[in-house]
């Protein structure tokens, strides 16, 4: 496999490139985010990084921008050793300032494209090739580390508090019921010019919960948190007053 580079955006603007492979001992502070797919966890580890003063990581956004890049160049993506082949070529940027978020392939802005139908119904078949999983996460810990010398991030996605950042200090894993997260899904995608019903949102929910499930377990020692009853302000509130304590004892 080539030794890639992610492009990590400070909220300055300036630019790290983040390597696979690079580590650092900085003891900034860790806080990882997992859940199933409609459980909040993206709204709510963006806000806690906010209140926290924290880096931001959307590994998510990662897997779909990759997605984004295979199917811009046609590959087929029920070929696994086709994908992994052309996986590590895209040079993608994120930005780790939680309040302004963007994502680049190779130059081009995708902030929206990876949020597109089309995206979203691939990226699972793309995440789950193990070979695209060890490459991203390579690029996600280092990513991580980068942010850990200069205070610290929120991180969330698959397999961040067992594979990612086992090291975490704090592990959360968000829930919900599969009702209300078919719901919040399906408010997500209101606005689009033709929004799913909600048959149809807890249909495609329901697959991606088969697909993600070997990704998708919660940390020994991660703390549950089940959001089906709690706002958002609530959830984030929550996380915060479980990062807090641990920033305290790290000073």
């Amino acid at each position: 496999m080539t030794n890639s580079a992610a492009v990590v955006r400070r909220a300055d603007g300036s630019a790290q490139t983040a390597r696979d492979g690079e580590v650092d001992d900085g003891q900034g502070l860790v806080v990882a985010v997992d859940g199933p797919s409609g459980s909040g966890k993206s709204s709510a580890a963006r806000g806690a990084a906010v209140a926290l003063g924290l880096r931001y990581l959307d590994t998510g956004a990662m897997y779909r921008a990759v997605t984004w890049w295979l199917l811009e160049h046609n590959v087929d993506l029920t070929n696994p050793e086709s994908v992994a082949e052309h996986a590590v070529r895209p040079s993608v940027d994120l930005s780790t300032d939680p309040m302004r978020q963007h994502a680049r392939v190779d130059g081009v802005d995708v902030t929206a494209e990876i949020r597109s139908d089309h995206v979203t119904t691939s990226v699972s078949l793309v995440a789950a090739i193990p070979a695209v999983r060890s490459h991203l996460i390579a690029m996600q810990q280092a990513i991580i580390a980068a942010a850990r010398a200069s205070g610290g991030i929120v991180a969330e996605g698959r397999d961040i508090g067992t594979v990612v950042a086992p090291d975490a200090a704090v592990k959360v894993f968000l829930t919900a019921s599969e009702h209300v997260r078919a719901e919040r899904r399906a408010a997500q995608l209101a606005d689009r010019d033709d929004p799913p019903s909600a048959d149809r949102t807890r249909r495609e929910q329901a697959l991606r919960d088969r697909r993600d499930a070997p990704h998708s377990q919660a940390a020994a020692d991660a703390v549950e948190i089940d959001g089906t009853d709690l706002g958002l302000d609530e959830v984030v509130a929550r996380i915060v007053g479980l990062a807090t304590p641990k920033r305290a004892s790290a000073r």
